[in-house]
């Protein structure tokens, strides 16, 4: 798929929280002009990314955790048909189903250098605390895909960020999200620029 081709590209990102990459996403790709049908789901009532979706003018549906297991997410998915989901800040397990209908689509965002720190409980500042807690010498992120195991997905792309020492687990979190921001958005073109 050519990202740049007369057909739109659809992009569906998946968020639990704040919303601030999935947000920072929709207008890399807005400020390029690019040919895009954007759609949000989130499987929390007080995420952040509702309200930002609302301002983007993002179609965004509220899915239940029971929802994500059962048949109603794949069914909701389905209707959209992606070319690309988006995790981002997406703390449920996908489910099997869903894997296997979008295989080698779905794609995560990982605030540490996996497979270092990564697995179930390993998102956000419980990354970033254990990093600080080893006295880790650098961090980073990893982009992915996802497969049924948490954070083990063939790597896409990685950046490492060297930690200087005094450094606590905030100003760690502060420089990675940074990272994140930046690299994120563009891996995503450069993959969906790769698609046939």
């Amino acid at each position: 798929m050519n990202i740049n081709s007369p057909k739109k590209v659809k992009i569906l990102i998946l968020a639990s929280g704040n919303g601030s990459n999935g947000e920072n996403i929709v207008n890399y790709f807005r400020k390029k002009n690019y040919n895009i049908d954007w759609n949000i789901i989130t499987n929390n009532r007080n995420a952040g990314i509702i309200e930002r979706s609302r301002k983007l003018k993002v179609p965004c549906m509220i899915l239940e955790k029971e929802e994500f297991k059962n048949e109603k997410a794949l069914f909701e998915i389905q209707k959209i048909d992606p070319s690309i989901i988006i995790l981002a800040g997406f703390l449920l397990k996908i489910s099997v189903r869903i894997l296997e209908r979008f295989s080698n689509k779905i794609i995560n965002i990982h605030p540490s250098l996996l497979p270092a720190y990564g697995g179930k409980g390993m998102y956000g500042m419980n990354v970033h605390e254990k990093v600080i807690e080893n006295c880790e010498k650098e961090s980073g992120i990893t982009i992915h895909y996802v497969n049924k195991n948490y954070d083990e997905g063939e790597i896409i792309f990685q950046r490492k960020l060297r930690i200087n020492y005094p450094c606590n687990s905030k100003k760690l979190a502060e420089k990675i999200h940074q990272m994140e921001m930046k690299f994120f958005p563009e891996v995503i073109e450069n993959l969906i620029k790769i698609r046939k």
